[in-house]
């Protein structure tokens, strides 16, 4: 990793894992394998910011820790590149059980629990596919009703106009979103922490 972090792919330990890689290689790694329009690719980046504040629409209130889950949500793609799931699909047990090894060293690493609670998991996946159909219909080339089928409707009073940004912008949104939330969750001290009168 660019941090210097050499990273177990077999046998990912949350030790080697450092914010700034995840949102170094999210900020690169294209949404729709880059099938999309506009002058820059629509990051993983981007869209993990944007499945967040989604999560946090439908469920007002929604603790920092799972808003932290749910901007973590792709964060192993940061490595493994954003697949399609038919690919991951067709890829078998083997990847799905290296993926979930290393998303577990992610969440223990930023003091989530290895696996999400059912209900979180749920929330972000309806999140996320929420994103999914505004990306389809804005950036993929689908219409509504094709969008409709495979994602579902968007949630009620949300409403999304994707920009999708270049590479170091959304890499710096992603990293200020990961700040905010860490320090709501405890995991860094806040500003004036090392403040002394």
């Amino acid at each position: 990793m660019l941090s210097g972090r050499r990273l177990d792919l077999l046998d990912p330990s949350p030790f080697d894992i450092e914010i700034e890689d995840i949102a170094h290689g999210l900020a690169r790694v294209a949404r729709w394998n880059g099938q999309t329009i506009g002058e820059h690719a629509f990051s993983v980046a981007q869209h993990s910011c944007v499945v967040e504040e989604i999560a946090a629409h439908i469920k007002p209130g929604l603790e920092p820790k799972w808003r932290l889950a749910a901007l973590l949500h792709d964060a192993s793609e940061y490595v493994i590149g954003d697949m399609i799931s038919p690919f991951k699909s067709a890829l078998g047990v083997n990847y799905k059980a290296f993926e979930a090894r290393l998303e577990s060293a992610i969440h223990v690493r930023f003091a989530l629990p290895p696996k999400s609670p059912v209900a979180i998991k749920t929330l972000i996946k309806k999140a996320d596919r929420a994103c999914a159909y505004f990306e389809a219909t804005q950036l993929a080339g689908f219409n509504k009703t094709e969008s409709l089928a495979l994602f579902g409707a968007p949630p009620a009073g949300y409403d999304l106009v994707i920009e999708p940004l270049p590479a170091p912008v959304a890499q710096a949104r992603y990293l200020e979103r990961y700040r905010i939330l860490a320090e709501a969750t405890g995991l860094t001290p806040g500003p004036d922490a090392w403040h002394t009168e």
